[in-house]
């Protein structure tokens, strides 16, 4: 099945590229799965099996979705979803390389708090949407936005763990309880953050405006849907 894309729907080097980590990444799990299939590790076989449709989803379902993500975004999605499931926990990752942990945590950290960062940008910056902040208050968000998606996907760590029996919180050694790992995950969360909050208050506040505006533009002008004005805003 072969998918096309349209200039509206954002064609060109990036959306080509994001087809071609796809396909590549899908390739690499068909294999893996056919190796999971034959050791009958069927726990893994679920896994993959899963990120396989996830990833494939946005691709088949394009016609129906009312949101266009700029390609970019989700080619940093893709790989992030790969590298953390995928190699994290089918290939070992987590075991095999003691900083492989830290460093997703703290690359979630920074992807959260662009995600953050950017809907309040898109919002602020948008004319049709009545919304005015500074760029102290627009750092601020992105940087509890990434914090509290942290914290709650360690509490969600923690609550697979306990129900299912499962270890996605990696004990440290002398720390067989996972908190030594817990508390590092938000440290590094938090760094990463900051980071990209300080780095957001920064691009707010000084010429000139350059990539972020770029991709911020962009979303604006393939989802005009989500930025129309209120019509029956003061009609109650």
């Amino acid at each position: 099945m072969t998918a096309s894309i349209s200039p509206s729907n954002g064609a060109g080097i990036a959306g080509k590229a994001h087809l071609g980590v796809v396909a590549i990444l899908q390739l690499i799990m068909l294999g893996e799965l056919a190796l999971l299939i034959g050791s009958e590790r069927w726990m893994h076989v679920f896994l993959v099996t899963g990120l396989i449709a996830a990833l494939l989803a946005p691709i088949v379902l394009r016609r129906f979705r009312s949101m266009i993500i700029p390609s970019e975004i989700r080619i940093t999605i893709v790989l992030f979803v790969f590298a953390s499931l995928f190699l994290g926990e089918v290939r070992d990752y987590y075991e095999r390389i003691w900083w492989w942990d830290l460093a997703l945590h703290g690359s979630a950290g920074l992807l959260l708090g662009f995600l953050g960062f950017l809907v309040v940008y898109i919002l602020n910056e948008d004319e049709k949407v009545d919304l005015h902040m500074r760029p102290s208050f627009v750092a601020l968000f992105a940087f509890m936005f990434s914090v509290s998606s942290g914290g709650i996907w360690e509490i969600f760590e923690f609550a697979m763990d306990q129900l299912f029996g499962l270890n996605m919180q990696k004990p440290m050694l002398g720390d067989p309880s996972g908190l030594t790992d817990t508390m590092w995950d938000l440290i590094v969360n938090l760094i990463g953050a900051a980071i990209v909050s300080l780095a957001g208050w920064r691009y707010m506040s000084q010429e000139p405006k350059g990539y972020v505006d770029s991709w911020a533009r962009r979303f604006i002008e393939r989802n005009p849907q989500l930025f129309e004005p209120n019509k029956r805003r003061g009609d109650d």
